[in-house]
């Protein structure tokens, strides 16, 4: 396990606050509750924060075209029925992956194609599971057209305590399933928007894994919640 490059430089800003704190308590005070209470707090939260940046080595096991892998670590918050009005202009179907802060935060492409548009729309730091976040929150679009011609809308939304949207799609390039997204800071949502008819094939509160779990299936006609 490795720590994800958006994670080094706040680490290591991290590790010298803590350890210069440290270092003051213990030089001016000494050994005792107060030192090390500090350095047990500084260590949890030093590991808290190290947890989140990891950064684990994945790679979809299977033949992956016609398929719609996960592109996060999270729970299933939504599957449903909306109209896009923000891009696509059409009614699609929404599947949205809750990231809590003990998820793996980066973010996977979740099908094979080419980046057709990216774009980025500040907004609110609501709780990331509300529905509300989807239109009002800070966010950032990537629409990725498979090499079937299926436009689809993979959406990075801020959360309660996210404050920084990273998105390392690029119009233009050609993208894959085991390529990184990009990746949120803090606790978020991705929500993917699909033709409707797909086949989904995960369901409500099911815990899945970036780049791992198949989430739907382009080209079929049914469809269940």
């Amino acid at each position: 396990m490795k720590v994800h490059r958006e994670g080094t430089g706040l680490l290591l800003s991290l590790f010298t606050i803590l350890f210069i704190i440290n270092l003051a308590i213990y030089h001016t005070i000494g050994e005792g509750i107060l030192f090390y209470s500090t350095f047990c707090i500084s260590t949890i939260l030093f590991l808290l924060v190290l947890n989140f940046f990891r950064s684990p080595y994945r790679r979809f096991p299977y033949d992956s075209e016609g398929l719609v892998i996960a592109p996060a670590d999270g729970t299933i918050v939504a599957i449903e029925e909306v109209m896009e009005n923000e891009i696509l202009n059409e009614k699609r179907l929404q599947i949205s992956i809750f990231m809590s802060v003990f998820n793996v935060h980066a973010n996977w492409f979740p099908v094979n194609g080419t980046v057709k548009h990216v774009s980025h729309n500040s907004g609110r730091f609501m709780a990331a599971y509300l529905p509300k976040s989807s239109t009002e929150n800070e966010r950032s679009a990537v629409v990725i057209t498979t090499r079937g011609g299926v436009d689809v809308l993979a959406r990075q939304i801020a959360g309660a305590m996210a404050r920084r949207i990273v998105t390392y799609a690029k119009v233009g390039e050609k993208c894959n399933v085991n390529e990184q997204m990009g990746f949120i800071k803090f606790g978020s949502r991705v929500d993917i928007y699909l033709p409707i008819g797909t086949e989904v094939l995960i369901e409500m509160d099911q815990k899945v894994t970036g780049n791992q779990t198949p989430i739907a299936r382009l080209g079929k006609c049914s469809y269940h919640q």
